[in-house]
């Protein structure tokens, strides 16, 4: 009976032993990964969630017409139209207690963090998205700084990029796809202005 005993225990210890190896096996092996989008498939990710994250509604300038603002389809998400004039400016409008202001086609914005514009999200070579890569574009929506860069300027509100920075990096790269699908438009977003320089723009008004 001992003998059967022990010859149970060795084949126990070998089923544990076989187990052992066989989960080790398992674990080493690489995991079944999910099928790699086509370039195509990942550039209309990129175009739905631009579309579901209104993003037009800012970064693309608009036509009036009777019924309302529509985006401008030759200026797809090409930013705040350079050139363009703004209306007078309030001069509480940098206060903290007041509201904040949109220029008519919500192009440009203006609260205590100064003036601020859409920019061109194109892949313009020179004034949008033309000369970035996937890294610096992720980066930036990661650390809410221009070009991803410690020393970079904030990027300014109304910009969400603390909420747009939270998607996964699949849908960030979706995205920046998308966004180099479209055409290229070339048009020169002016930089943001400090409050005090808004100021001086109020006094010149």
């Amino acid at each position: 009976m001992k003998n059967n005993l022990k010859k149970r225990s060795y084949l126990l210890i070998l089923v544990c032993i076989g187990g052992l190896e066989l989960m080790t096996y398992c674990s080493s092996q690489p995991k079944q990964q999910e099928e790699t989008p086509t370039k195509e498939q990942q550039i209309e990710r990129g175009r739905y969630l631009v579309t579901a994250g209104s993003c037009n509604d800012c970064h693309s300038p608009k036509i009036f017409t009777e019924q309302g603002p529509i985006v401008d389809s030759t200026k797809l998400l090409s930013g705040h139209p350079a050139g363009s004039k703004l209306p007078p400016i309030d001069p509480k409008s940098t206060s903290p207690a007041d509201w904040i202001h949109m220029s008519q086609d919500a192009t440009a914005f203006i609260g205590p963090w100064g003036l601020s514009y859409a920019a061109n999200l194109t892949p313009d070579e020179t004034t949008g998205l033309g000369a970035w890569t996937e890294e610096v574009f992720i980066k930036t929506l990661r650390t809410g700084k221009h070009l991803g860069l410690d020393t970079g300027r904030p990027i300014m509100p109304p910009m969400p990029w603390f909420f747009i920075g939270k998607l996964n990096d699949e849908d960030l790269k979706a995205v920046f796809a998308y966004l180099k699908s479209i055409p290229a438009v070339n048009n020169q977003v002016p930089a943001p202005v400090a409050p005090p320089e808004v100021a001086k723009m109020v006094t010149s008004n």
